[in-house]
């Protein structure tokens, strides 16, 4: 496979645009319900969440075609109860949910008919997308969490992942690996846009707190960016199909950069 491929034989370019498309939708889903009340955001981080979880297998094929969804849904709901039937609910009572997905991610391995193929694989794979929809429920704690408005390390987010899907649209190269569908300047000018977004956002008039947007910037948007690099060497592997590719790049960044973006509200730093 050349660094021009992606996948069964497509172009690199072909996986740019959807992915593109998918981050502008997921991007506008967040920020659009960002000041909305409880239940809208509920729905908006459902909806994400339900997407990731019909595309983790497809996307990387590991071999838990029913263990992974039931278990990804039973998260994400319990995930997302954690954090909306408390009157005054904490990001540490999250922990449970991974906690219980260990154990019920070896039940199911214990369950999984012989042979068992790749149970290192499909566990970790399993654990992973747990812990993936777990940090996604920490979007529903963004606007409480402080003075910063919650839509503004979102758009940090998605104009990273944007800018590093269009440019690789047109400028893959140099990649950052033999195979791998991304390019090394299309990292660097995502980051560049995410601080620049950072920046204007946090409206900062001082030394002090253009640092402070700067570093933040650069914090959410180098998460965004690794993450979705790490999404698209699966999306090299050619294991799985385009729209599931295309809902694996899309989302998990969001759910990677989720507690680094509440941590940010949290310091009121944009």
């Amino acid at each position: 496979m050349t660094a021009t491929e992606a996948g069964p034989g497509l172009p690199a370019r072909a996986w740019h645009l959807p992915t593109a498309a998918g981050v502008a939708v997921a991007t506008a889903l967040l920020v659009g319900t960002a000041a909305a009340g409880e239940p809208i955001r509920l729905v908006a981080v459902a909806v994400l969440q339900v997407a990731l979880v019909m595309a983790w297998v497809p996307a990387t094929g590991i071999p838990a075609r029913a263990g992974a969804p039931a278990l990804g849904l039973a998260a994400a709901a319990g995930a997302d109860l954690l954090l909306v039937l408390p009157e005054r609910p904490e990001i540490g009572s999250l922990l449970a949910v991974p906690g219980l997905g260990l154990l019920a991610a070896v039940l199911h391995q214990m369950l999984r008919r012989a042979p068992r193929t790749d149970v290192v694989g499909s566990l970790a794979g399993v654990l992973l997308l747990v812990c993936a929809l777990t940090a996604l429920a920490v979007l529903l704690l963004l606007p409480a969490a402080g003075d910063t408005p919650a839509a503004v390390p979102l758009l940090v987010v998605g104009t990273t992942l944007l800018v590093v899907a269009l440019v690789d649209l047109v400028l893959p190269r140099p990649a950052v690996a033999a195979g791998v569908p991304r390019g090394v300047p299309a990292l660097v000018l995502g980051v560049l846009a995410g601080v620049a977004v950072a920046v204007v956002g946090s409206g900062a008039d001082d030394a002090g707190a253009l640092v402070g947007a700067v570093v933040a910037g650069l914090a959410l948007g180098a998460v965004a960016a690794l993450v979705g690099l790490a999404a698209g060497y699966v999306v090299a592997a050619g294991l799985g199909r385009a729209w599931a590719a295309t809902l694996l790049q899309a989302v998990l960044p969001f759910a990677a950069a989720a507690p680094v973006a509440f941590s940010v509200v949290l310091q009121n730093v944009l």
